[in-house]
């Protein structure tokens, strides 16, 4: 399936949920394992589990393949492995403290730089 058309369905899924803060990171230039990282929150353990849910079942829905899905018990970290798009559905304070996005916008060497500087300003 094509990447534009998987990232959409998952969108939509997330935003049919209610799912907050969506936001969709490019990473074919960070790495070769997957192309876009799809990151949302969900208010409970309810909403994220759900949220999950109605991804796998869309992505489904249009023939495409689910490789695996993670966390479902606890329901504060769902990770959903589409092949191409990995989906993260979080609870606001999982993803406060993992913070993912600063995480997989930086490239190796940026992320290095950052990370010079702030041990300088100490």
């Amino acid at each position: 399936m094509d990447i534009r058309k998987l990232q959409k369905i998952v969108v939509n899924a997330l935003e049919d949920i209610k799912g907050k803060d969506i936001e969709v990171i490019n990473t074919t230039k960070l790495t070769s394992l997957f192309d876009r990282l799809v990151i949302a929150t969900g208010d409970s353990n309810r909403q994220v589990k759900a949220l999950a849910r109605n991804v796998q079942d869309k992505v489904r829905e249009a023939g495409a393949e689910i490789v695996s899905v993670e966390g479902e018990d606890a329901g504060e970290w769902v990770l959903v492995d589409l092949g191409d798009v990995v989906v993260h559905v979080m609870q606001p304070s999982v993803r406060a403290y993992y913070n993912l996005e600063e995480l997989w916008q930086l490239t190796p060497a940026q992320r290095r730089k950052q990370q010079a500087e702030q041990a300088a300003a100490e």
